[in-house]
């Protein structure tokens, strides 16, 4: 059985481990966007022990690359991205705090693991509804790499962000139990 549940982001490790596969949620607060160039940037920041443009302690990251705003907008379309390209990366953000993560697609193993390890979730957006998500992003502000364009990490606010809870702090898979409830709803 899934919920609704409206979220604040930042959130807490302890508010992380109480959200399951399934979940729905709206997320409200300050999110950050990056891609696989931006995370690049973060993790050689890291290695070279030079600070981060925004704290990963609790944040949550949306792999997004937005398009520019039409005149008087705060965003352009604002979809998720494929976030297999940043499974290189996110054990080592997760690692050092990052509580959660929004994009489309799978996710590896060792992600998955690191998830369950460190207490961070997995959400899916709706890819094809770039447009309709950014109408939940209040404010939009370039923080880092701006050179990066679109790619560039943004801090956005977000209102009532619609998502669902792909991979939990269990490791609890969506694209997985997915099929199997329907399977069993279906008998």
């Amino acid at each position: 059985m899934t919920s609704l549940i409206r979220l604040n982001a930042p959130f807490s490790e302890e508010e992380a481990r109480s959200l399951r596969a399934g979940d729905s949620v709206l997320l409200s607060g300050t999110i950050y966007t990056a891609r696989d160039a931006a995370h690049k940037r973060l993790v050689e920041a890291l290695v070279e022990n030079s600070p981060l443009p925004f704290p990963l302690r609790d944040a949550v990251i949306y792999y997004a690359g937005p398009s520019p705003a039409r005149e008087g907008g705060v965003i352009g379309s604002a979809g998720p991205t494929t976030s297999g390209r940043m499974d290189a990366y996110a054990p080592r953000l997760t690692a050092l705090g990052l509580r959660g993560m929004i994009g489309k697609g799978a996710r590896s193993d060792a992600v998955v693991e690191a998830m369950k390890r460190y207490g961070a979730v997995y959400f899916g957006a709706v890819g094809g509804a770039g447009a309709l998500i950014a109408r939940c992003i209040t404010s939009a502000e370039v923080i880092a790499y701006g050179d990066l364009g679109s790619e560039a990490i943004r801090r956005l606010t977000v209102q009532d962000m619609p998502l669902t809870v792909i991979i939990d702090t269990l490791g609890d898979n969506l694209y997985s139990l997915g099929p199997k409830r329907y399977l069993a709803a279906s008998l």
